[in-house]
């Protein structure tokens, strides 16, 4: 594939403004659960795609977890190369329709751009989401004509954006691909944890079967431990992928939190994940699937958090906090608070989710510190305490308390978004005994190959291995691990 030719409008980043595609209504974004903002047309995609100055040195590109080779795929849309572009897309990230969605781009890619100071960024994610939904709207798919099978077979645990990335890569090196996941669906909590007004889940049917054409096979509602040993696995396949993510919350300790009212986020995500996909599956009259797994008992917790015309406070300033808070909106809560220990400045999530939380009317009590929530059997409130930045502390250490502020925020209903941390499985954990002392685990070590494992025949990535990161940093360690599952492979075979 040949590189785009010439630089039409080098400075056109001085004379076409930045726009985004078009932005739902807040009134109408807040009833229902489509994706807020659509999708440029093939005019919008290349005149965003041509303000990109092309530098010499793409920050954008280096800022990047998958290192995309962004401005040679701009300059391929600018000149209506869109199949090469996809091409180009794919070949550093294989679910570039999902980070041109859900990555925070402005911490990442186009935090990084060179017009951003003075200019505005080029819109790099909506031209990304633009390449690969127009692309497979087309008829592009993935090329594996001159895939020469190898005959080996990999298992993966897991179908989240590391086993998925994984799978890719795998197929592309002629290794069969069996993708296991307790859930019903493929996608892990891009399908249940991630709400549909960021990421609407016919993006994952459309990329299952893309998947699938390039023959990986899912084996799905099935539980490693449960219906199946990795021992199993293990003796059946030639090696063994494990991206099983982080589900265990971080747990604040707060007096109170055991009340009827309190939920963790990802349980009330979860439910209401499935409460939407079942629903929409019902509507084009097909039957939901069963769930399956631990998770699916996290659904049957949904009556107990019926959030209409309550007060919902949400505890914790990231992305899911985010999450929380805009769900809760929809589903008809009278008022959603976000409380967060430190300033605005200082919030870990995208600011661009925390201005659309605002801008759908969720209320930020910054500086504010949890120390209970109030309650006799259900919780009536969170007591909370000032702070502020303690003077001439670096940054990173924890705020000061005022004294003598404590308050407390009336709620019916309370989501604890502190944050994940892995929790590997004892079936897990007996294959690769090798942890950090915040259960991660260990890859990589003592001459091993990047992200395997003290068993060789066994490989890990994701979040189980580097904690609750961003999906574009799992979609990096599934495609890694699987540049490392070949390599070990091939040399065995010698």
């Amino acid at each position: 594939m040949s590189k785009p030719s010439g630089k039409p409008g080098v400075f056109q980043f001085l004379e076409v403004p930045r726009r985004m595609p078009r932005e739902l209504a807040v009134p109408v974004r807040v009833l229902g659960w489509n994706e807020i903002y659509g999708g440029f047309d093939a005019p919008a995609a290349l005149e965003q795609s041509a303000r990109c100055l092309d530098c010499g040195n793409p920050y954008c590109s280096w800022k990047c977890p998958v290192h995309n080779d962004i401005p040679n795929w701009l300059g391929l849309v600018r000149e209506g190369r869109l199949f090469e572009a996809a091409e180009l897309a794919h070949s550093t990230n294989p679910l570039p329709e999902v980070c041109g969605r859900v990555c925070p781009q402005d911490r990442l890619c186009e935090g990084a751009c060179t017009i951003q100071v003075g200019f505005e960024a080029v819109t790099i994610g909506a031209v990304e989401k633009y390449i690969v939904d127009e692309a497979f709207q087309r008829g592009w798919r993935p090329d594996l004509s001159r895939v020469v099978a190898t005959g080996k077979r990999v298992a993966i645990i897991g179908a989240g954006p590391a086993g998925l990335s994984c799978a890719d890569r795998l197929a592309r090196l002629g290794i069969e691909a069996h993708v296991f996941d307790r859930y019903e669906e493929i996608g892990g909590l891009l399908t249940f944890g991630i709400p549909p007004f960021k990421l609407e889940k016919q993006v994952i049917a459309t990329r299952r079967a893309v998947l699938e054409a390039m023959g990986v096979q899912f084996h799905l509602g099935v539980e490693i431990g449960r219906d199946r040993t990795l021992d199993q696995l293990l003796g059946e396949f030639d090696a063994v992928f494990a991206g099983t993510g982080a589900y265990r919350y971080v747990d604040a300790q707060l007096p109170g939190q055991q009340l009827a009212g309190v939920l963790p986020a990802l349980p009330f995500l979860v439910a209401n994940g499935r409460r939407v996909l079942h629903g929409e599956a019902r509507d084009r009259g097909q039957e939901a699937a069963p769930t399956a797994g631990p998770i699916a008992g996290w659904s049957q917790l949904a009556p107990e958090i019926d959030v209409r015309g309550k007060r919902v406070v949400v505890l914790g300033g990231g992305d899911t906090g985010m999450d929380c808070v805009r769900t809760a909106v929809r589903l008809g809560a009278r008022e959603v608070t976000c409380v967060y220990r430190r300033d605005e400045a200082s919030m870990p999530g995208s600011k661009r989710e925390v201005k659309n939380a605002r801008d759908e009317g969720v209320r930020f009590l910054f500086n504010r510190q949890p120390l209970a929530i109030e309650g006799g059997t259900h919780a009536t409130g969170v007591r909370v305490v000032e702070t502020r930045a303690a003077a001439g502390s670096a940054r990173g250490s924890g705020p000061e308390i005022v004294e003598g502020s404590e308050a407390v925020i009336a709620a019916d209903i309370v989501l604890l978004a502190f944050g994940f941390r892995p929790d590997p499985a004892a079936w897990l954990t007996a294959h690769a005994p090798e942890q950090t002392p915040d259960q991660r685990l260990l890859v990589g070590q003592n001459g091993q190959l990047p992200f395997q494992t003290a068993n060789p025949k066994l490989f890990a990535g994701g979040d189980v291995v580097r904690g609750a990161d961003l999906v574009v940093t799992a979609v990096y360690d599934g495609r890694e691990a699987a540049a490392s599952i070949g390599k070990w492979l091939l040399e065995r075979t010698r």
